[in-house]
């Protein structure tokens, strides 16, 4: 943890950008989704970072990933731990550079840090959503994004950005809204959902349903209720696929000792528990105090539904797509390999459009794309540019 003078440093211009506030935008009219249900008004909550330039064209809309939010740079407070989860990537003079860019990064849709989901108070009933939430698609998050960018007064987007889930939705911007985006960065992101991602989601959420605490998603919203075993083994679930065998090899801890006391129970589950579990416990009770099961519920289906083509090929999906893209693989990504993302590039290349493949060289697998590295920081950099990123 870092001193008060070492904030203040940081924030002026030493690795960091500059304290930011939460905004919200109310939606005050009722909000429809693709495959049915709505709601009566929306909250998304979002931050912005940079100058919105006079005709407004420099505006870039970054998309975060399952458990990510809005907070994507900066810190909220002189005394927070830790900057946003994508401060050394956003900021002046970085990779999406703040002194050229105006950057824009909204709570997705369904989530659990300010824009309305499951978690919500409904306003008709007084009580959360809960499962009453209707079911939603990476579409219907877009269509949220779109409100708050049309709110904010702007025709074009200068690009979408986003990694895993987050390049979802970018994807779904450039054929959804062909006109409304000129450039598109996707990251360790398919251009559908593949059946072994969906395998661990079932388990993640079969985890939740299973869990007593979840009262067939109708717990009462008070701190320690609901299913916190059933969430935190569904997020260590997760967080395995998001790391490569290597990444996990350097985050093992030795198992505790015996102690005296120990039941012939407590001896047993020690002696079968490999190194690796400490940091995966940690990990699962660290999620519980950020994100709500519902949540998690309903975000994990929405990347199991995504398929960009639907039911046309790839190419004639791509079609409409106006904007340059750039689709960036990880070498060490199981959850995503990158030739996954090396097929948005062709689809798209035989398509027509002006697009480019990047391999990131990483140890860490599909969570490298949030990691410092200079490689994708040029990259992307010289692509937002207009130029060619290879």
């Amino acid at each position: 943890m870092t001193d008060d003078d070492d904030i203040k440093n940081d924030l002026n211009g030493n690795g960091s950008y500059d304290l930011v506030t939460p905004q919200d935008y109310e939606y005050e009219h009722p909000f429809n989704f693709l495959h049915g249900g709505s709601i009566p008004r929306l909250n998304i909550r979002y931050e912005t970072y940079g100058t919105l330039n006079a005709d407004k064209s420099n505006a870039i809309l970054i998309c975060h990933a399952l458990t990510g939010n809005h907070h994507v740079a900066g810190r909220n407070k002189p005394d927070d731990k830790a900057p946003g989860w994508w401060d050394h990537f956003i900021g002046p003079g970085k990779a999406i550079d703040t002194n050229k860019y105006f950057v824009i990064c909204n709570n997705c849709l369904g989530g659990c840090s300010g824009t309305t989901g499951p978690a919500s108070i409904n306003p008709e009933t007084g009580d959360p959503y809960g499962i009453d939430f209707p079911v939603f698609t990476f579409e219907d998050m877009v269509e949220a994004q779109k409100l708050l960018i049309d709110h904010l007064g702007i025709s074009c987007l200068h690009a979408v950005v986003g990694g895993s889930m987050g390049g979802m939705q970018a994807l779904v911007w450039a054929v959804r809204h062909p006109d409304r985006v000129k450039n598109v960065v996707t990251m360790a992101c398919p251009a559908k959902q593949n059946t072994q991602a969906m395998a661990f989601n079932c388990v993640a959420r079969a985890a939740i349903f299973e869990d007593p605490g979840w009262k067939e998603g109708y717990y009462a919203e008070q701190e320690g209720y609901g299913p916190m075993v059933g969430l935190s083994v569904a997020r260590m679930m997760a967080h395995i696929t998001y790391l490569s065998d290597f990444s996990l090899e350097k985050k093992t801890h030795r198992p505790a000792d015996p102690l005296p006391g120990d039941t012939p129970t407590a001896r047993f589950k020690r002696a079968i528990t490999p190194p690796i579990w400490s940091y995966l416990r940690h990990q699962g009770e660290k999620f519980l105090g950020r994100f709500d099961a519902n949540c998690y519920l309903y975000i994990s289906a929405a990347t199991d539904f995504f398929n960009i083509a639907g039911d046309k090929s790839l190419v004639e999906a791509f079609a409409p797509v106006q904007a340059r893209v750039l689709s960036v693989g990880i070498s060490t990504d199981w959850l995503y390999p990158a030739w996954q993302n090396r097929e948005i590039t062709i689809a798209l290349n035989r398509a027509g459009k002006e697009a480019y493949y990047a391999e990131i060289e990483a140890a860490n697998g599909h969570d490298s794309f949030l990691l410092r590295s200079d490689h994708l920081n040029d990259t992307v950099s010289r692509f937002l540019a207009g130029g060619s990123p290879l």
